[in-house]
C-alpha cells in the first residue's frame, strides 16, 4: 500500500530522483525519461476520458491502471535481481497485452478497412485517442532507447507496442466507426 503524506520531499532538488530499487541516479536518464513519458500517456488518457461512453471509459479506466503498472515496471531497474528484493516487483505480464490485442481485434471487426491515411481529428474523443497515440509512440521509442542500454522487460515494450495500435483503432471506433474519420489528401493544398 502506498501512503503520501507529505508531496514535497526537496530530495529531488540537485537534479536527481529515486528509482523503485531504491537507488538514486539523474532526472533526465532515460529510465526516468521512459516512464516519465508513460506518466504522461496516461494524464492524456485522463483528457481522453473525458469524452468517452461507459464502456469506452471503462477500457481507458483498466488501460490508466496498466500503465500505473507499466511506470512501475519501469521504475525498478535490473530484472535479474528480482528474486533478491523484499517484495516481488510489479512487472507487467503477457496477459496485460493480450487483453489488449482480444480488444483491437473487437474493435477492428466493425470497421470498413482504411484506403487512407487518417489524419487525427474528427471528434472529440477521436481526437484525444489520438493524442494518446502519439505519445505512447513516443514512449515506445524511449523504452526501447532504454532497452539498448539497461534491461527492460519485453512485455513492458510489447505493451506499448499494441497500445498505441489500440488507441489507434479505437479512435476509429470513436469517429463513428470510422465513417468520419478524417482522410489524408495527398498534395490537396499544392
Amino acid at each position: 500500500m502506498v501512503v503520501l503524506n507529505k508531496i514535497y520531499t526537496k530530495t529531488g532538488d540537485h537534479g536527481e530522483t529515486t528509482l523503485g530499487d531504491g537507488s538514486r541516479v539523474a532526472k533526465h536518464g532515460m529510465r526516468v525519461t521512459s516512464y516519465g513519458s508513460v506518466d504522461e500517456v496516461n494524464a492524456t488518457v485522463g483528457l481522453a476520458r473525458l469524452h468517452a461512453s461507459d464502456e469506452m471509459d471503462a477500457r481507458l479506466a483498466a488501460i490508466q491502471n496498466d500503465l500505473f503498472d507499466l511506470g512501475a515496471d519501469l521504475c525498478r531497474p535490473d530484472l535479474h535481481k528480482d528474486a533478491e528484493a523484499e517484495y516481488p516487483p510489479l512487472r507487467m505480464i503477457e496477459t496485460q497485452v493480450k487483453r489488449l490485442e482480444t480488444e483491437i481485434d473487437a474493435m477492428n471487426a466493425g470497421l470498413e478497412p482504411l484506403r487512407s491515411f487518417i489524419l487525427p481529428g474528427g471528434s472529440a474523443l477521436a481526437a484525444h485517442l489520438h493524442l494518446c497515440r502519439t505519445v505512447s509512440r513516443r514512449a515506445e521509442r524511449e523504452t526501447v532507447e532504454l532497452a539498448t542500454m539497461e534491461s527492460v522487460n519485453p512485455q513492458a515494450v510489447k505493451y506499448l507496442n499494441r497500445l498505441s495500435d489500440w488507441f489507434f483503432v479505437a479512435a476509429r471506433v470513436a469517429n463513428e466507426n470510422g465513417t468520419a474519420d478524417v482522410l489524408w489528401v495527398p498534395g490537396a493544398n499544392r
